[in-house]
């Protein structure tokens, strides 16, 4: 195998290429940090220069190839005995604590904390499980935003990657590593997964526990995989759930996640007997030309696998205004250590905490968080008065928008933007979400993605579709080798 191909490879093929022996952990780990030198752009900047990708905001490369001798040795002792990822790089971001380095939430306000004494409970299973980590990537500052300006997308490099995962979701569609992590408050998974043309899993609220990654809103918080392609991601979650959920603030751990498919069921109508729902949210929100094609496909595209595609009005939505109160109160909370750094915010990101003053007063909290639970109900209803198995939308409603004003003043995100339109509903229920690339748009040459969503405690069920979906009709995208400029697009 040659260099070049182990750039390429996914998780579940390099996981498998290490086993038989194809390759070593070391050579896999050297193609990756060959990848990175070639597609990143030069070495990791704070603001990202604009023809370049700058995923990443740390690469620790001989930390790495270390960690790929140790995982040769112990692949070559233990063999079968090893731990199932042994020997697997994947990229961190900014805001899941390893021992050892520091994390900055891509931030100037953090620019010289202490390197971490322990890992973060996410990052431990991961490395329990033998992967290897490359560096952290670049997030939206303190991921509260949706567009992660620092960044460009590798298909290209004047349009935004999405965020907060922003460099994560780069990093993978430039073929840069095989695996990276995310976290999705109000879509910032899946938001980068559909502009950049990969794949995300946001499990159900508390399934991967929280602990060692910096918090922007706790309740709302969800950490998750990212890979390109959803059997990889199923593998990825299988070890961040290892050793069972946390007990969130608003409601017991979900029930036991059991083990989630990798491959798809065989036969040309894999989803026969599957209830797929698209709803009256999609029409309420105003589609970009290339993403309804993208949406239609993908209807397309479901039914044609056996699926039964049925159209319902929504179990409702929760106001704006209630999605604002509870980020901000909880985001204001988590700020009050850096009271005395406000000056070093970017722009938007100083202005939507001001907009929080001193807090939010908790009447107004918990009564944004009873309508809340009240929501989450009348969804978890929904699903079981309509047997439906899961709802079929779009991602974003629009693709990758253009690069550089996401921390200018007046661009606080929240309520309003385009870009979590349909994904924050599902931060703010705690569903389980599948989102996976739909291809390119005919006018834009830029990614649409698809999201499959399920109750609260269904991702085995979700995951199988989302695979079958993917590996039948909707194939990942190509790795961008080379990030393109506005001019080569």
């Amino acid at each position: 195998m040659s260099e070049g191909d182990a750039a390429r490879l996914g998780v579940v093929e390099a996981a498998r290429a290490l086993r038989a022996k194809e390759l070593s952990a070391r050579e896999l780990v050297e193609s990756c940090l060959t990848a990175i030198a070639e597609r990143n752009g030069g070495e990791p900047t704070f603001d990202g220069a604009p023809d370049a990708v700058n995923a990443f905001a740390r690469i620790y490369a001989d930390e790495a190839l270390a960690a790929a001798d140790e995982a040769d040795a112990r692949l070559a002792r233990e063999g079968a005995g090893a731990p199932p990822l042994c020997g697997v790089p994947i990229a961190l971001k900014d805001l899941y604590a390893a021992a050892g380095h520091p994390v900055t939430g891509s931030s100037r306000v953090r620019e010289d904390a202490p390197a971490a004494t322990e890992d973060s409970v996410a990052w431990a299973r991961l490395r329990e499980a033998g992967m290897i980590l490359v560096g952290h990537t670049h997030t939206h500052e303190f991921a509260a935003g949706g567009t992660t300006d620092q960044v460009g997308n590798p298909w290209a490099l004047d349009r935004s990657p999405g965020g907060s995962s922003g460099g994560s979701g780069a990093a993978l569609a430039a073929g840069m590593v095989p695996a990276a992590t995310g976290t999705d408050t109000c879509g910032s998974l899946r938001i980068p997964a559909a502009l950049c043309g990969i794949s995300a899993l946001k499990p159900t609220h508390g399934r991967v526990p929280l602990g060692g990654i910096l918090p922007l809103a706790v309740t709302l918080d969800h950490a998750g995989p990212m890979a390109r392609s959803i059997a990889d991601c199923a593998v990825l979650l299988q070890a961040m759930a290892e050793g069972g959920a946390e007990t969130t603030p608003l409601m017991p751990p979900p029930a036991p996640m059991g083990e989630l498919p990798t491959t798809a069921r065989p036969g040309p109508r894999p989803l026969e007997g599957v209830r797929i729902a698209v709803t009256r949210r999609v029409e309420t929100v105003d589609l970009e030309p290339d993403v309804a094609d993208g949406y239609e496909a993908a209807r397309d595209a479901v039914a044609a696998l056996g699926a039964t595609v049925v159209e319902l009005d929504d179990a409702g939505w929760m106001s704006g205004q209630d999605l604002n109160t509870i980020l901000l109160a909880e985001m204001v909370a988590h700020h009050v250590p850096y009271a005395d750094r406000r000056d070093r915010y970017r722009p938007s990101i100083r202005e939507l905490l001001e907009l929080g003053g001193d807090g939010v007063p908790s009447e107004a909290y918990l009564a944004a968080q009873e309508r809340r639970a009240a929501h989450t109900a009348a969804w978890e209803a929904w699903f079981a008065e309509h047997r439906v198995d899961a709802i079929l939308e779009p991602s974003s409603p629009i693709v990758a928008p253009e690069r550089g004003h996401g921390y200018d003043p007046g661009h606080l995100g929240g309520d309003g933007d385009p870009l979590i339109a349909l994904t924050a509903t599902w931060d703010l229920t705690g569903f389980p979400v599948a989102a996976l690339p739909a291809g390119l748009g005919a006018r834009t040459g830029l990614p649409v993605g698809m999201s499959l969503v399920a109750p609260r405690g269904a991702e085995a069920p979700l995951v199988q579709i989302a695979v079958d979906v993917q590996e039948h009709a909707l194939p990942p995208l190509e790795i961008v080798r080379e990030p393109r400029s506005a001019a080569a697009r």
